[in-house]
């Protein structure tokens, strides 16, 4: 009897057709769920028989309890080799392997600048007015060149931020806690004395840091209130890096001129999430990885996994 195989939150309906999948179809049967479940209940009750999930990012929770509720689970897949929402303990106690795929730090870095563009020449006010017979032109765009970009976090995707942001003509500064004067000269951008500093002189700000018990909260409300009333946030990272709560007041007070986010504390997003009518807000459902290229190295390297897992050397282990 073949293996059942979860794919879970396949949106698109893409994940058996964006990679072959032949080599475990004889021994493995792949059910697409497009549908997100909201509640561990209602997940536990769709993988309790299935042998194989395999989950995108850190959008589904693996936590012990719902671990602990699924004897049959036997591999669990992620895409990308970091997952911070997987219970890697109760995993291997409850005898689940799990393997991560690669990914290409390049689409979030394309989606940061699509944010951040359609932020500063307003393109969906005037695209939306120009398809309603609106105004002509009723937005006046902010400039990047010459003006400062400002990057929380210089790795894999900051820096390459940094260096369309250095095409652009801009200045770009950056910071975080544990970067170096000679990390930012190698990238050739400037090192923020602090990130108050950053967040008080920048025209733009982008967030690339990793989330954990240093970052979460990193931007408030008093961090927020430094930035210029010109200014514009973009968060393509991690939403608990940025409070919710005070970025929804600072866009609707106008205290700043505008963010561009990819990531929220609940995804999907509610109905009546006050992100979905928030003023000054320009928003993507979560957007940052998906791209065909990487779709096709999680999922090719998904079924890679469950190969190499069937025959008895998994890959790519995470833990």
């Amino acid at each position: 009897m073949r293996l059942r195989c979860a794919v879970l939150d396949d949106f698109q309906n893409i994940a058996t057709s964006v990679a072959d999948w032949s080599p475990v179809q004889d021994r493995v049967e792949v059910v697409s769920f497009t549908e997100h479940f909201a509640t561990e209940d209602e997940l536990a009750a769709a993988l309790a028989d299935f042998d194989i999930a395999v989950t995108l990012r850190e959008r589904v929770p693996f936590r012990a309890s719902l671990l602990d509720r699924l004897p049959r689970l036997k591999l669990l897949v992620a895409s990308g080799m970091r997952n911070s929402v997987i219970d890697y303990e109760a995993a291997e106690r409850n005898g689940v392997t799990v393997c991560g795929t690669k990914s290409s730090p390049t689409p979030p870095v394309e989606l940061t600048w699509a944010l951040l563009l359609g932020l500063a020449r307003g393109i969906v006010t005037e695209n939306n007015a120009l398809r309603s017979a609106g105004p002509w032109q009723s937005t006046v765009g902010a400039d990047l060149h010459g003006r400062r970009l400002g990057l929380l976090g210089l790795g894999k995707i900051g820096s390459r931020v940094a260096q369309v942001g250095l095409a652009f003509g801009m200045e770009v500064v950056a910071w975080s806690e544990n970067l170096t004067k000679e990390r930012a000269d190698e990238v050739g951008v400037h090192l923020a004395p602090s990130k108050e500093e950053l967040l008080r002189e920048s025209d733009f700000v982008s967030v690339h840091l990793v989330l954990g018990d240093r970052t979460r909260g990193l931007l408030g409300a008093p961090e927020l209130a430094l930035l210029k009333p010109t200014a514009y946030l973009i968060n393509t990272s991690r939403s608990a890096i940025v409070d919710q709560d005070a970025l929804l007041a600072a866009l609707h007070e106008g205290r700043i001129a505008g963010a561009g986010i990819d990531v929220f504390d609940i995804e999907p997003l509610p109905a009546d999430h006050p992100m979905r009518t928030a003023p000054r807000l320009l928003a993507t459902p979560h957007l940052g990885y998906v791209s065909q290229r990487n779709y096709r190295t999680y999922y090719g390297q998904t079924v890679e996994n469950i190969e190499a897992y069937l025959a008895g050397s998994p890959v790519r282990l995470l833990g």
